[in-house]
């Protein structure tokens, strides 16, 4: 009965990143919230489009999202676009670490979400940036696919 309370439909999602890069590996993680962050986050007012993933001493943080303020905070609000830690296991670092600098690859936010348990949740994939002709292939696909369902190729 406590879990129905927490049922949130909050998916905050980044677009661009299937457009922009390809994707590899996915990730999970919990973030480290303060005070006001929850609140503007189950209203919905965030983004994580320009947001990247970076590991610092072994402490992975999701750098430039944005948080709007809540509007019914006070003088003690957050500061909108910080560096959030990631809760993730230590296994998991030291493979998202390894792949960052060996591999050149660089991890990117896809979705924020709320999970059943009323928990801010990020999904992250590490990605390889895509070249310009594979974003024209994939536009192509696209179209084509668009215009197979609606039943008009010449």
């Amino acid at each position: 009965m406590a879990n129905q309370r927490f049922k949130n439909d909050i998916r905050i999602k980044n677009k661009r990143a299937s457009f922009e890069y390809q994707l590899m590996d996915r990730f999970v993680a919990g973030i480290q919230l303060r005070g006001t962050e929850i609140k503007s986050l189950r209203e919905g007012k965030a983004q994580i489009n320009e947001s990247f993933i970076q590991v610092k001493d072994g402490e992975v943080f999701a750098v430039n999202m944005y948080i709007e303020e809540y509007t019914q905070g006070t003088y003690s609000n957050h500061v909108p676009r910080r560096e959030r830690k990631l809760l993730l296991q230590k296994r998991e670092i030291k493979k998202i670490e390894k792949n960052l600098t060996t591999k050149g690859l660089t991890a990117v936010p896809l979705q924020l979400f709320i999970n059943e348990n009323g928990l801010a949740k990020l999904e992250f994939a590490l990605a390889q940036g895509k070249k310009l002709y594979d974003k024209r292939e994939d536009l192509k696909k696209k179209d084509v696919k668009r215009q197979l369902d609606r039943g008009s190729i010449d």
